[in-house]
């Protein structure tokens, strides 16, 4: 019978964790209640980490070895625990400590912010402080500025909130934990649609080309649709299609670094013409193909309408 020393087994295991853990990029996201937790985690979730938000402390160990268990498709992740765990969150810097000592790397944000601009914001949203539920915002603050104290000292990277909207969190997580993303990947939709059938949901910006030549009243186009080079052609008949992109292609090319600087995500595009099927697909196809060869924008196309009848 083989046996095998305790020692070997223990240095066997740390390998496996040393090995395992560089396969993730674990991020613990923690600090002050209002001071953006929420935007972080959108801001990973966009770039494709896992994300679990408010997992008390000792769900925490369980959910990594989970990621570390063989077979697990999780890379990237990212964990919110905070004082909304109550008493279980009183171990989080326990927890801490046991990962480290299993050879598991991970990265600690803190969000921090001054007591007016938390103030501030939980005016704005009018909910309550979850150290405070029955009395003043302000003793919640306090509460938690005690609980959070020694773990601000051990996170490595501190943002202070204080004065950043949304989109400038966002730039400022992806400048300093995110350095391997790709820089400005800006969603764009280009979605064509008919007007008949009533209008898009919530486009961000919104087409009207029905001014232009309609191929539906040439019976040898109307059954075809705007992928069709016939279906282009006709509508640039005159010009009149060149002459509109003349125009068109610079608003986008100022629009679209201008979403991007402001850290919107994704951008929908609505095209619309009379029945979504000529006119609306061509242009549609035209931007989606323009703009796709663009590293900075991910863009798809969709023709809501297309497959209709004629």
């Amino acid at each position: 019978m083989e046996v095998t020393r305790v020692d070997e087994v223990d240095e066997q295991t740390v390998t496996v964790a040393e090995e395992t853990s560089a396969l993730i990029d674990l991020v613990m996201i923690t600090g002050f209640s209002g001071a953006g937790k929420s935007t972080a985690m959108a801001a990973f979730e966009d770039e494709g980490y896992f994300c679990v938000d408010n997992l008390p402390s000792e769900m925490i160990r369980s959910l990594v070895d989970l990621f570390m268990h063989t077979g697990s498709k999780v890379q990237r992740a990212a964990v919110v625990s905070d004082v909304r765990g109550g008493t279980y969150f009183e171990g989080f810097a326990t927890m801490l400590d046991e990962l480290r000592a299993a050879g598991v790397k991970y990265r600690v944000l803190f969000l921090d912010a001054d007591e007016p601009t938390l103030l501030t914001r939980y005016k704005e949203t009018r909910r309550r402080h979850p150290l405070a539920p029955t009395s003043s915002v302000t003793d919640g603050i306090a509460r938690e500025r005690e609980l959070l104290i020694p773990l601000r000292g051990r996170a490595d990277v501190v943002i202070d909130t204080s004065g950043l909207t949304a989109a400038m969190l966002r730039r400022k997580l992806a400048d300093e934990l995110l350095p391997t993303r790709t820089p400005g990947r800006l969603a764009v939709t280009f979605q064509s649609f008919g007007f008949k059938y009533g209008p898009t949901r919530d486009p961000d910006l919104l087409l009207d080309v029905r001014f232009l030549p309609n191929p539906h009243y040439e019976p040898e186009l109307r059954p075809l649709t705007g992928d069709d080079p016939r279906i282009v052609e006709f509508i640039n008949r005159a010009g009149e299609l060149d002459a509109f992109y003349e125009r068109l292609h610079p608003l986008f090319d100022y629009l679209l670094p201008q979403y991007l600087a402001e850290g919107k995500a994704h951008l929908v595009v609505a095209i619309g013409c009379t029945g979504g099927r000529h006119r609306s697909v061509a242009i549609a196809n035209h931007l989606a193909s323009r703009y796709s060869s663009d590293p900075e924008y991910l863009v798809h196309v969709s023709h809501r309408d297309a497959g209709r009848p004629a």
